[in-house]
């Protein structure tokens, strides 16, 4: 999709389909206004006829309209006025993206960028509807050897403004907007490979190949040789089950100044997850494929970060592996000692995500890390807690979690923050090492995110925990790309959003 801000006169545009929103009680903005009256009320009598009252994510396909340029008019409703936030205003997006689809309209002129939406700018308004116009049309369809259907995803989108300033400004929105939505669709195409094609092999070549694309991007790749020597006895346990290599991938991206203190993002990267020992049941095992959703979204953030030219350095650490039962996997019972020298006893063959994270924490140390993120599909327990809205949020600094917090409310990729108290430490002890893998039923979330923090006192920390975020279940199954949009939003935030001028490292 190419996206385009326009200042434009609705009556004359040229277009497949102009979309234009009414409010509730079939108000009608301005742009929608101008319509109306260039087709002598055609649209206000359409809208009577077919019962659309504007409420929020309604549509109606009114067709070409007399005294317009446009081959069919589209309106959507927008719900009140009053009510018209964020959120949606979100929603109205979608239903418009999805609507135009259906119609098979390759041109878009969208004026619901000219709303006002309560507090957001012409920024926000225009990047949203890039970010969202690119996650309606996304389709992953690489494995199927016949398309099911052509594609009628719209290649052209004009968004309109109302001003010439805006257009100027809006520049940067459309930066950022496509990149973020590169990046999530990279994640998205990473996490809804099988795990036949997805090894931590693959991962570490396609990691490859994006640094091949910018000269700001350096990978270096970590084999099991190398992960004994340095110690990391609780990821090679993890991958001891499988005939598959382990890989610990590190992506670094140099965009601030030299010397500069960086941010770690660390992915947990496994890219089949069936339990070990401690084996899953069969229903939807194939969904632990996304188990690598995690480090995903580590790849397609730096993405993001490389193709927007971030004045920021930034570090991605993905521990890759499988998680397979074989004679010689791990068995619960089992002693492994970290790369920081703590023991750990193994009661939970399916407890293996924190296992790779201590030794890749530790492994963060060696960056002189500012701040660190770990993205992972942890526990089962966080989608029990917040089900398939909000990533869990833990962490051991409150500026951090804060800032997470905020990138996600503004990206709509919103995370929760949870306690990560002292008191819980307890339900980690083990008879026979420092510290047990699992802490029982109760508060599942919150003992894995306490053992992670084991490892990250010696730096500003949080964890997310994307296990109800990361992936769709049922007819839409798939990877979402979450959380993406936030992190790359809390790196724009602390760079106070980048220059499109720093769109140079792209060889």
């Amino acid at each position: 999709m190419e996206f385009n801000i326009k200042t434009c006169a609705v009556e004359t545009v040229r277009t497949d389909c102009l979309i234009l929103g009414v409010y509730e009680g079939r108000r009608l903005p301005p742009q929608s206004q101008l319509a109306d009256k260039a087709a002598g009320g055609a649209l206000l009598r359409a809208l009577r006829a077919a019962g659309l009252t504007g409420r929020l994510g309604q549509t109606l396909a009114v067709g070409q309209l007399p005294g317009l340029g446009a081959r069919q008019v589209l309106a959507v409703g927008c719900g009140a006025k009053k009510d018209l936030d964020s959120r949606a205003f979100t929603k109205a997006l979608d239903a418009a993206y999805m609507a135009a689809r259906s119609l098979g309209a390759q041109r878009i002129c969208l004026c619901l960028t000219a709303l006002e939406v309560s507090e957001t700018d012409t920024y926000w308004r225009l990047r949203r509807a890039v970010e969202i116009g690119r996650h309606a049309a996304y389709q992953f369809d690489t494995l199927k050897t016949s398309k099911p259907k052509p594609d009628r995803r719209p290649g052209r989108v004009n968004l309109v403004v109302t001003t010439r300033a805006e257009v100027r400004a809006g520049q940067d929105a459309l930066l950022h907007g496509v990149a973020v939505a590169d990046g999530v669709d990279m994640a998205r195409d990473l996490a809804n490979l099988p795990s036949n094609i997805c090894t931590p092999t693959y991962l570490a070549t396609r990691a490859r190949a994006l640094a091949t694309g910018y000269r700001s991007l350096e990978v270096s790749v970590m084999g099991e040789a190398g992960m004994r020597r340095a110690g990391m006895g609780a990821l090679l346990s993890v991958a001891r089950g499988s005939e598959e290599p382990a890989k610990l991938i590190s992506i670094q991206y140099r965009g601030g100044r030299k010397g500069e203190r960086p941010v770690v993002l660390v992915g947990k990267g496994v890219t089949f997850d069936s339990g070990g020992i401690s084996i899953k049941p069969s229903a939807a095992m194939d969904e632990m494929k996304f188990d690598m959703c995690g480090a995903a979204s580590v790849i397609g953030t730096l993405k993001a970060v490389a193709e927007i030219g971030l004045p920021a350095n930034v570090v991605g650490i993905i521990p890759a592996t499988e998680n397979l039962p074989s004679g010689s996997a791990t068995k619960p019972g089992d002693v492994v000692t970290s790369m920081a020298g703590t023991t750990i006893e193994v009661l939970n063959t399916d407890a293996e995500g924190r296992l790779i994270l201590s030794d890749a924490l530790t492994y963060a140390e060696r960056f002189d890390p500012d701040v660190v993120v770990d993205i992972a599909t942890l526990t089962g327990a966080c989608v029990v807690a917040l089900g398939a809205h909000a990533t869990g949020l833990f962490s051991n600094h409150k500026p951090l979690a804060d800032a997470l917090s905020t990138a996600g409310e503004s990206t709509g990729d919103r995370a929760w923050e949870m306690p990560l108290w002292d008191e819980y430490q307890s339900q980690l002890r083990s008879n026979f090492a420092d510290v047990a893998n699992i802490g029982g039923r109760n508060g599942g979330a919150i003992t894995a995110a306490c053992f992670l923090a084991r490892f990250a006192k010696d730096y500003r920390w949080a964890h997310l925990d994307i296990a109800g975020t990361a992936w769709r279940q049922g007819a839409r199954k798939g990877a979402t790309g979450r959380p993406v949009p936030l992190l790359t939003q809390f790196l724009l935030d602390r760079t106070k959003k980048a220059s499109p001028r720093r769109k140079s490292s792209k060889r």
